[in-house]
């Protein structure tokens, strides 16, 4: 299991206190993969939000890659929320650690904390909406034919 201390640094975790971490990382899961796993399928249903601790993962739709995400970052958020099936799939790249949260245990956490459910929905928010800002940013470029520093475009399978 990861330190509490450590999974503060993690932007899904920003804010909570240490024995707000120490309640909620028993309701947490620690995921292996190898290099080529697929850890969520498109189209398929997904009640996990998961965050990488060590490896990258990729995320696929249409086998085209259209993000990787490292050490940190949180994925599967979508589909716990909007609760539809998987818009891509998701795949490791390395051997990948990733920490998960089900549906389930989030609402275990409303019932214990509050405070702490507050806080990470709202990390969760923050995310999705720089997210969202960069794909913003990233359809402008391209939309005015200029390049994407932030996100590079998609690359073929």
């Amino acid at each position: 299991m990861v330190e509490s201390s450590a999974l503060q640094k993690y932007s899904l975790f920003g804010g909570l206190l240490e024995n707000q971490i120490d309640t909620i990382q028993p309701l947490m899961e620690l995921e292996h993969y190898g290099p080529g796993d697929d850890i969520i399928l498109e189209g398929e249903r997904n009640d996990k939000i998961r965050f990488v601790i060590e490896g990258r993962v990729a995320v696929i739709k249409a086998n085209l890659t259209l993000f990787e995400f490292g050490e940190g970052d949180a994925f599967g958020e979508m589909e716990v929320l909007d609760v539809m099936p998987s818009a891509a799939t998701v795949r490791a790249i390395t051997a990948t650690k990733v920490m998960s949260i089900s549906n389930r245990s989030l609402r275990e956490i409303y019932k214990r904390d509050m405070a702490a459910f507050s806080i990470i929905i709202m990390n969760l928010a923050r995310d999705l909406s720089r997210r969202l800002r960069r794909m913003d940013e990233w359809r402008c470029n391209a939309w005015n034919g200029e390049g994407a520093p932030e996100m590079p475009g998609p690359k073929r399978k």
